[in-house]
């Protein structure tokens, strides 16, 4: 199971870790790497501590450590981002890193799709700034552009146990423009912004391919009250919905006995959208009418099951009455009808 903090920052709500290994962020270069690697610093679970754990460098570190430096110099690593996004924030998390944690940081990003070389052009997005021990860092970042990579520099050496860049994927509609794509992916802008329960968690149901075990998606806690739970998707482009896949791999003994998604188009909403998604959603129409879902399977909804609502902007799945979903995709093509 993938946790995080209890009180995360309002940048990184509903957003999507763009280094996230698991969607495929990939550790690209750094000065140094003899206590632990960048790799490390990518991982998706949370930085654990094993007191006895040493190997032939040292002390076993969740992360990405140095080697002290005798120097002048920093150290620093560059990481290729899941996919292009807008960045709106990280976290620089020293988790178990105590009297080794950097005293400072910074960090640049660039737009370099076949990877930065000695030309590449960087943009400074977070200057300078302390560190403290065995503590996650968040720091904003109001940017507009969308980056590739991000360069994170550590002042003088150190350790890092996890570098979050949290941000919204980058839709390539020139690409997509005349073919049906998953609009409810994480790597091309679709979030998360609603539901009803994420207790087992909640953020992988929109990660690309599918559940490499049963932590690897969206699960509720058991349900002891009347009712069913329900999550709400926006969707990186306004869109017909053409195609619904609900898959429950890994999910056993505790899948839904049944779902349905509702849709509705809220690109007029302005202002009151937040506040008008959870309210009016249950009133939305029925894109999938109430199916049938059994174990550890994918379920592939088409044709005549697809209900004609028009153009829509976000997708609720709803579920009967509780349990978990590995992935939910919302395919629908961007054209001048649906987005003008």
């Amino acid at each position: 199971m993938i946790t995080e903090p209890q009180s995360l920052p309002a940048f990184a709500r509903n957003a999507t870790n763009l280094a996230s290994a698991g969607l495929g962020a990939k550790p690209v270069f750094a000065t140094d790497e003899f206590f632990a690697p960048l790799s490390r610093m990518l991982d998706d679970e949370p930085a654990v501590f094993y007191p006895g754990r040493f190997d032939d460098h040292g002390k076993w570190m969740d992360g990405w450590e140095t080697r002290r430096r005798r120097g002048t110099g920093h150290d620093y690593a560059i990481v290729a981002l899941a996919a292009a996004g807008r960045i709106t924030g990280f976290d620089v998390d020293t988790s178990h890193f105590t009297g080794n944690y950097p005293a400072a940081c910074s960090i640049e990003a660039c737009r370099a799709p076949t990877g930065p070389d000695t030309g590449t052009e960087w943009t400074e997005l977070l200057a300078l700034t302390s560190l403290g021990p065995s503590a996650h860092h968040y720091f904003a970042c109001q940017s507009e552009q969308n980056f590739t990579h991000v360069r994170l520099r550590i002042y003088p050496d150190g350790g890092v146990a996890r570098l979050r860049i949290y941000g919204i994927g980058e839709l390539d509609r020139v690409s997509a423009s005349d073919r049906s794509i998953d609009l409810a992916s994480a790597l091309v802008g679709g979030k998360i912004v609603a539901f009803s329960n994420g207790h087992y968690g909640h953020d992988r149901l929109i990660a690309p391919g599918r559940g490499s075990n049963m932590g690897d998606g969206w699960e509720t806690r058991r349900r002891r009250e009347p009712g069913n739970d329900w999550i709400i998707v926006k969707l990186a482009a306004r869109t017909i919905i053409d195609r619904i896949v609900v898959d429950t791999a890994h999910f056993k003994g505790n899948f839904p006995d049944a779902c349905s998604v509702q849709a509705a188009d809220l690109s007029t909403a302005g202002k009151d959208l937040e506040a008008l998604v959870t309210a009016s959603s249950m009133f939305w129409p029925e894109a999938l009418s109430a199916k049938k879902l059994s174990a550890d399977a994918l379920h592939e909804f088409n044709g005549i099951m697809i209900g004609k609502i028009g153009a829509v902007t976000h997708v609720r799945l709803n579920i009967y009455p509780d349990g978990g979903v590995s992935r939910l995709k919302v395919f629908g093509k961007i054209n001048e009808e649906t987005n003008g």
